[in-house]
């Protein structure tokens, strides 16, 4: 063995070993680098996700929800249960002091004159929360409402105008109860003496609403029976609705029901 040699081969082993502690201290770094920008970015987003998810859950169920009770409104039924879900934090209630006033202007051919009437009920919802949404089902329409971003119509209630014929529901909620917390409840659902008032020669209709879901209701009656905006009050969140360019003289039907509904 040429002198030296021996030295030599002690520093390259122990190069060697310098750069493999160098190499694990580098992999170490980007493996906890990783897991910090996982746990910074991932976790809130699959929260996301998931909560995303639960929301769709409550939407679809209180899509079942309004199937069912719409069958105790036009006479179906009478009665109905359906299961709800609720998630950590949320709850289910009967819940709510929203009302319709509708008002009919009536030619009366015998004295030549316009003559009004009125029809005022309090309506109410079945209302799920969770985290920051709100989502209901509020005379046979479900309205969704996120913490400041508005009101969105899930499913469209069941007003209708079609020849001349104007179908207007009123389905007042009775009952105060609610769960809250996190497994499964049962909405429980009876009808009770339902009445039919109907107004003929009707030139002009109004429609006011008290509801948290005003705004989703001033874009439905618009676009649904061709409604035009009179007044909104938002600090009372109430929107007046018109219809009066009528082709002829209509006539208005509207159906009132009157709902027990019992939280389980």
């Amino acid at each position: 063995m040429k002198p030296g040699s021996k030295k030599v081969t002690e520093m390259s082993k122990s190069e060697n070993a310098v750069s493999e502690v160098v190499d694990f201290v580098l992999i170490l770094g980007i493996m906890l680098l990783a897991i910090s920008i996982i746990t910074l970015f991932g976790m809130p987003a699959l929260t996301a996700l998931q909560d995303n998810g639960h929301t769709e859950n409550i939407k679809q169920s209180h899509i079942v929800l309004a199937d069912n009770i719409n069958k105790i409104v036009f006479g179906n039924t009478p009665s109905q249960s359906v299961e709800l879900k609720m998630y950590g934090g949320g709850g289910v209630w009967v819940i709510g002091d929203s009302s319709i006033n509708v008002t009919i202007q009536t030619w009366n051919s015998s004295n030549s004159s316009f003559e009004s009437e009125s029809f005022t009920r309090q309506l109410r919802e079945i209302r799920s929360e969770f985290e920051t949404t709100a989502i209901s089902y509020e005379n046979t329409g479900v309205w969704a409402k996120y913490d400041n971003q508005g009101v969105v119509i899930v499913k469209e209630p069941r007003f209708t105008f079609s020849d001349n014929i104007m179908i207007i529901p009123a389905a007042t909620l009775l009952g105060t109860n609610g769960m809250s917390g996190e497994g499964l409840i049962r909405v429980v659902a009876d009808g009770g003496s339902p009445s039919l008032f109907s107004y003929s020669n009707v030139s002009s209709v109004d429609i006011k609403i008290v509801s948290n879901y005003y705004e989703g209701w001033e874009k439905y009656l618009n676009e649904s029976l061709g409604m035009h905006l009179v007044s909104k009050d938002d600090a009372n969140k109430t929107i007046l609705m018109r219809r009066d360019n009528f082709t002829e003289n209509i006539d208005v039907y509207i159906k009132y029901s009157p709902i027990t509904a019992t939280i389980k």
